[in-house]
């Protein structure tokens, strides 16, 4: 670029081999990306970012241009693989995978977002293997990025890499509501994509569970307490308004009070 020495800047994270470098170091790059990225907020209406593969450059740009253009939403995914025992599960404890979404998010000031890799990934395995005592974590809260930073995680079931058209990690189709009725019913900032609500047939049962979040008042930062996690049953009352059970066990009536009635089911959920 005229004006900038090229080729000297170090390359400040984790290489992609879909797509050629940027060098988010050079000032011009950066002056031309934060006019760009403010055009089409202010232009065309944009009110967030979504940072693309955020481990290929380092949090200190991602935090500028945060600083640079001011959303009003920001979440990054930082999709590393999480840790397997020698029986090819994961293991129960996913500490260090979900701290380092939140590491991110601390080192980018704070006021971003980040898919929760951690929760998706426990919670599949869960559903799968039968094994729901993976919903708590070893002080007894969530397991996953919402059992640290609440206000800071994006929780999901799929998205367009994981599921959709690509499929590198999809949730398994048989337990996707159930998926959705933690989402949906925990803190953190719930997704649904596309697919789920327009082409399944499960607009009905999803924004049934949604609205059960609204008119509940459940935030991102909603606190849970977790009732049940065995095998086959896990009940979590939210803020105290809400009761979540999910699982094949049909019996939980020790757990819920006689005053809660029930809002919506479906298979292997009750909220």
């Amino acid at each position: 670029m005229a004006g900038e020495p090229m080729g000297i800047y170090p390359d400040t994270g984790a290489d992609f081999n879909g797509a050629p470098d940027i060098d988010h170091l050079n000032t011009r790059v950066q002056r031309e990306l934060s006019d760009w990225m403010n055009w089409i907020k202010t232009e065309i209406g944009f009110d967030g970012w979504r940072f693309d593969f955020a481990k290929g450059y380092s949090p200190d740009i991602t935090k500028l241009y945060m600083r640079n253009t001011r959303p009003e939403f920001a979440v990054g995914e930082i999709w590393n693989p999480l840790s397997y025992g020698s029986d090819g599960k994961p293991n129960y404890d996913q500490d260090g995978h979900r701290r380092e979404l939140t590491e991110w998010v601390k080192a980018v000031g704070g006021s971003a977002t980040a898919f929760d890799f951690t929760t998706k990934g426990i919670l599949q395995a869960a559903l799968v293997e039968g094994e729901l005592w993976r919903l708590k974590d070893s002080n007894g809260g969530p397991p996953g990025m919402i059992g640290l930073v609440l206000e800071n995680a994006v929780t999901f079931v799929d998205n367009h890499d994981t599921g959709s058209t690509q499929k590198h990690w999809p949730f398994p189709s048989d337990k996707v509501m159930q998926r959705y009725v933690y989402i949906l019913t925990h803190p953190g900032f719930p997704s649904i994509i596309y697919d789920h609500f327009f082409d399944w047939g499960l607009k009905e049962e999803i924004s049934k569970l949604a609205m059960i979040r609204i008119k509940n008042g459940i935030r991102a930062s909603s606190t849970v307490r977790i009732l049940a996690s065995d095998p086959d049953l896990y009940v979590a009352a939210i803020d105290d308004k809400i009761i979540a059970k999910i699982g094949p066990r049909y019996e939980a009536g020790h757990l819920v009070p006689t005053n809660f009635r029930i809002a919506t089911c479906g298979n292997d959920y009750v909220v």
